[in-house]
């Protein structure tokens, strides 16, 4: 299948409220009925399990920079491959828009990507795709969607609103990868914690940390987080949690860094922040591309898989 990925592009810049509405309703309906075995994906709630064979490319915060998004699509040639494999996974740790000039068009393209390759996209949910009751401040796009779409603003958004409630928690590759969009929820027990996460909340803190918690050096436990949302988590608690799930590394996003990139507790998680500039103003943006079945045993051996941009 050949891929005119500039042509997907100058869709998004182009797309006015209607085609972008259906665009979104359509992958909202095949995000929302996912379950079950789905190429090699298997899906229980809002989990998603892998089998650690194929390759990954794994993409951090967004953030509507489109021009990181087209850079990583076009760099990795990451389309010709998911056409020539399905074992090829491309996985979007979340935060797509907010704090950027063209949220609204990267929405349309990643939606377009699941749309065009159903069983090789998964899209994850970040905090700021995260439930009305734990919406990030400043959230732009209510402002942003008023100004690409004028007085049909609100059933555009109240689409993409209806859409963050069937984007996934967690993605598993067994034995190797836990991929959450932030933290570790520390009395997370199960799988199934994990998946049903977002039936629990606000009962439980498991999605309230999964989409806003951050690794931390000194704490050895948790403590409050200064986001107001979320917690500080230290190694302990990541050791515990890994070796519950029988997995090595954790990969998230969440954490702007000037690198693009960043590990921490010895290497028991790295962190992904995939877009440049304004209002983070990191030097470089980075990617995961990686061959899932190498068996690594801390996020410092993953650093030459790392893509700087």
């Amino acid at each position: 299948m050949q891929i005119d990925f500039p042509k997907i592009v100058k869709e998004a810049l182009e797309s006015q409220h209607d085609s972008f509405v259906r665009i979104v309703d359509n992958a909202t309906r095949l995000i929302c009925g996912e379950n079950g075995k789905i190429g090699s994906l298997n899906v229980a709630g809002r989990l998603a399990r892998l089998k650690p064979e194929g390759e990954g490319l794994v993409i951090g915060d967004l953030h509507g920079d489109l021009e990181s998004l087209i850079d990583i699509i076009q760099e990795s040639n990451f389309l010709r491959k998911m056409s020539q494999n399905g074992n090829a996974i491309l996985i979007f740790l979340g935060d797509y828009g907010d704090r950027g000039e063209y949220s609204k068009e990267v929405y349309y393209t990643v939606l377009r990507l699941k749309l065009m390759f159903p069983e090789q996209v998964v899209l994850m949910r970040g905090n700021h795709e995260g439930p009305e009751d734990l919406l990030a401040s400043p959230h732009d796009l209510p402002s942003e969607f008023q100004m690409k779409f004028g007085e049909k603003w609100q059933m555009a958004y109240s689409k993409v609103r209806s859409l963050f409630d069937c984007l996934y928690n967690a993605v598993l590759v067994e034995e190797r990868y836990l991929m959450i969009h932030g933290g570790l929820p520390h009395q997370a027990k199960t799988l199934e914690d994990l998946a049903y996460a977002h039936s629990l909340h606000p009962q439980q803190s498991f999605l309230e940390e999964m989409l806003w918690s951050d690794p931390d050096e000194i704490v050895e436990e948790t403590s409050v987080s200064p986001r107001g949302a979320g917690r500080l988590f230290g190694e302990k608690i990541t050791s515990e949690v890994l070796e519950r799930f029988n997995v090595r590394i954790m990969i998230r996003g969440h954490e702007p860094s000037e690198e693009g990139f960043k590990t921490n507790h010895n290497g028991k998680i790295l962190t992904l922040f995939s877009r440049k500039g304004a209002p983070y103003f990191n030097e470089h943006g980075a990617y995961l591309d990686l061959d899932l079945s190498k068996k690594f045993e801390d996020a410092e051996q993953l650093i030459p898989y790392i893509c700087k941009f």
